[in-house]
């Protein structure tokens, strides 16, 4: 609150005690907020998959550019080719 920087506890915890004795947790952070956006997707999710039949799983846990690549080659069909 003192200067406007943010810091996550995993990857970008506070530098010092001081500063983390000050830190506040963003209330939408909270577990039961988290515990109801869970239930909510998990009660809408299969909906969503019958209507985008299309739709593919891109696993985000990787290189950007390989996430890229995948999205792309799931877009682009290459054209049919003759036998």
């Amino acid at each position: 609150p003192v200067t406007g920087e943010r810091y996550h506890t995993t990857f970008r915890p506070a530098p010092t005690p001081e500063i983390q004795a000050r830190l506040r947790q963003n209330p939408k952070d909270q577990e039961e907020n988290i515990e109801k956006h869970l239930e909510i997707y998990y009660r809408n999710v299969k909906a969503l998959e019958d209507f985008y039949q299309d739709a593919f799983y891109v696993n985000a846990d990787q290189d950007p550019y390989a996430v890229f690549e995948f999205i792309e080659s799931c877009i682009i069909k290459p054209l049919p080719c003759k036998k």
